[in-house]
């Protein structure tokens, strides 16, 4: 491949400072299709995206080759151990999977049985997604992992049935209660994720200058990429699982719907499918993935860590200090 055809394969093909270029690099990689692709295929995309990285590739790879390798090789290895990930969990499974478990959620919440079974597939699904996307540079043992999910588990079948029989006994709208898987999964995000990167928040986030050199650590660093991650993840599941509901109650009387009550899961699993294949990179692409934190601010509330990278930089830090916000994660 000639010289002027080069990309760098490592970046995204977009501009990551706009959200029409995020947006593309996210569609790219959570395209539902790549849940597809065979192992083998999978493997030879890995091969030839280190291949052309270390130019090295066979001389007649084309560019949409190495596109495609690209695309392949960001939406099922792991960023970080380049591990061939679990497909259930990867990016591109998030339309399938969380169609049809959201799906079911919406259409079966009427008893409290319903509504803590499925809360606890959510939350199952959810764990295997957050395990596979997982910081490799900020472990958790397996007793943290426990805890996160049995506590997130806990926060969502908590928060629903408050909501079933709390809010919705003194409301006169009955569809309230179609809300409810909504409630406890906004909930079960804000507990779920916060425990899945807690060793961030403990021992704080490694924070680079405008060049990428590590100058020092955070602790709020982690705490505003996290609450950008939970907003993405509560962003994504909203239009789903607020829109259908109203959408649903107002057809559900209709003479035609009433004929074909079996097919009710069918049709709410196909529109959140609709709404989760828009909305996986929308949510994905709201925050930028570099992020910056004001360095007054670790100043004013991170003394020790602020006099770290004062040392670091030789009495000059920059303004903003820039970490990696997380991923799906």
């Amino acid at each position: 491949m000639s010289s002027e055809n080069r990309i760098d394969i490592t970046q995204p093909l977009w501009d990551q400072t706009t959200f029409v270029g995020r947006f593309r690099h996210f569609a790219f990689i959570s395209n539902p299709l790549l849940s597809l692709v065979p192992e083998k295929e999978l493997y030879q995309a890995k091969e030839l995206y280190f291949k052309y990285k270390e130019g090295n590739e066979p001389s007649e790879t084309r560019l949409e080759q190495v596109v495609r390798a690209k695309q392949l090789y960001e939406s099922a290895f792991h960023p970080d151990s380049g591990e061939l990930q679990n497909v259930f969990g990867r990016m591109s499974f998030q339309m399938p999977g969380g169609c049809l478990v959201t799906g079911a959620m919406l259409q079966w919440y009427r008893t409290a049985t319903a509504v803590v079974f499925w809360q606890w597939v959510n939350q199952s699904f959810n764990a295997l997604v957050n395990y596979t996307n997982r910081n490799a540079n900020s472990p958790l043992t397996t007793k943290q992992m426990g805890a996160a999910y049995v506590s997130a588990t806990s926060a969502a079948m908590a928060t629903a049935l408050t909501f079933k029989f709390v809010i919705q006994k003194q409301a006169k709208n009955p569809i309230l209660a179609r809300f409810v898987p909504f409630a406890a999964v906004a909930a079960a995000n804000w507990v779920n994720i916060p425990l899945m990167r807690q060793n961030e928040i403990l021992l704080g986030l490694d924070v680079t200058d405008e060049n990428g050199n590590i100058i020092g650590k955070s602790q709020l660093a982690p705490v505003k990429g996290i609450s950008q991650v939970v907003t993405s993840r509560i962003v994504m599941c909203a239009p789903g699982m607020l829109l259908l509901p109203v959408i649903m109650e107002r057809i559900e009387p209709k003479a035609w719907m009433q004929r074909i009550k079996w097919a009710h899961i069918g049709i709410q699993t196909g529109i959140v499918g609709l709404f989760l294949t828009f909305m996986v990179p929308t949510a994905c692409a709201i925050f930028p993935q570099r992020c910056k934190l004001s360095i007054d601010t670790i100043k004013r509330f991170e003394k020790d860590r602020y006099d770290e990278i004062v040392k670091n930089t030789d009495g000059k830090p920059p303004e903003y200090v820039y970490f990696n916000k997380g991923f799906f994660l």
